[in-house]
């Protein structure tokens, strides 16, 4: 079984994080049909769901970040210590066989780097196991149940997006679907390049509000425009500027509901005439940050069994 396990390990640092995506794009419908499967009424199947959501969100998270630290360890790129140790270790089992009347068998690098392996799987089990406990009262299961309850006091649901990077605008996008808005080209890439011209043509609005990461002085209009080209061309993530400009160009209102404080609605001189995109803001939903989903209509029960 083990050696199966090893062929299909990736080879790459690129492979790696090619089934890292994978795995989350399929924990996201994973999530979704969990939430499918509460039947209307069960109080007690809700919160079970809410925290296996949580529960399989944060073993994910772990094990990602365990299967990248492992495939750092067993690179082809490992240090010259590793090499020593294991030259070191040899040496030290030879002069034992001189010192003793019984011949020692002498452990091979291959059965070394086995018990390594295991060592390491061990140790890794183990964390997990520690973690449980901790998950279920940590900031990202409380954020989200908060999230969960303020929408489903609303009839709505989460709907998951992907954390690429473009989370923003694919909730946006998925929004102005859901809305069935006449807006032509509205994926996330086109998204982008919309936020992008409105910050262009609209300069004077949000330049004073953004200043140079790196020396906290008033970003200049060179340094503006590269702002501008990385939110049209990169994944950069998004944020209450982007917001901002996606509101007006749009000529939307939109909501973003958080685990704490009311709602925020950015656009509101919108609001008279169209409802509001909605988009959830998560503070601690991923390691690598902030993130944004989207919203549908909360099904209780979608199909009688």
């Amino acid at each position: 079984m083990s050696d199966e396990i090893e062929a299909t390990d990736p080879d790459s640092i690129e492979e790696l994080e090619k089934k890292f995506r994978q795995e989350r794009k399929a924990l996201q419908a994973k999530i979704q049909s969990l939430k499918k499967s509460v039947t209307k009424g069960d109080k007690k199947k809700k919160k079970e769901v809410q925290e296996e959501i949580a529960q399989l969100e944060a073993d994910l998270d772990k094990r990602q970040k365990e299967e990248e630290e492992n495939f750092n360890l067993n690179s082809p790129t490992k240090s010259l210590d590793n090499v020593e140790s294991v030259a070191n270790d040899e040496k030290s089992l030879e002069e034992t066989q001189d010192n003793v009347a019984a011949p020692v068998a002498r452990v091979s690098k291959a059965e070394k780097r086995r018990q390594k392996k295991a060592t390491a799987g061990r140790e890794r089990n183990a964390r997990i196991q520690e973690q449980e406990s901790e998950n279920l009262l940590g900031p990202r299961h409380k954020e989200m149940v908060a999230i969960v309850e303020r929408l489903r006091e609303r009839g709505l649901a989460i709907h998951g997006i992907i954390a690429d990077g473009n989370c923003l605008y694919s909730a946006v996008e998925h929004q102005l679907k859901e809305a069935a808005a006449p807006v032509v080209d509205s994926d996330y890439k086109a998204l982008r390049k919309l936020t992008a011209n409105h910050l262009r043509l609209n300069r004077d609005d949000f330049l004073p509000f953004l200043c140079n990461q790196d020396t906290g002085d008033p970003m200049s209009e060179t340094e503006f425009e590269a702002y501008c080209k990385k939110v049209e061309k990169t994944t950069a993530w998004g944020g209450q500027i982007e917001l901002r400009a996606l509101s007006d160009a749009l000529k939307y209102p939109i909501e973003v509901v958080q685990a704490e404080g009311p709602p925020m609605t950015i656009g509101e001189q919108y609001l008279a005439s169209k409802k509001p995109l909605i988009v959830t803001f998560h503070r601690y939903l991923y390691r690598l940050g902030e993130h944004y989903n989207s919203v549908a209509p909360y099904v209780e029960d979608e199909q009688e069994s």
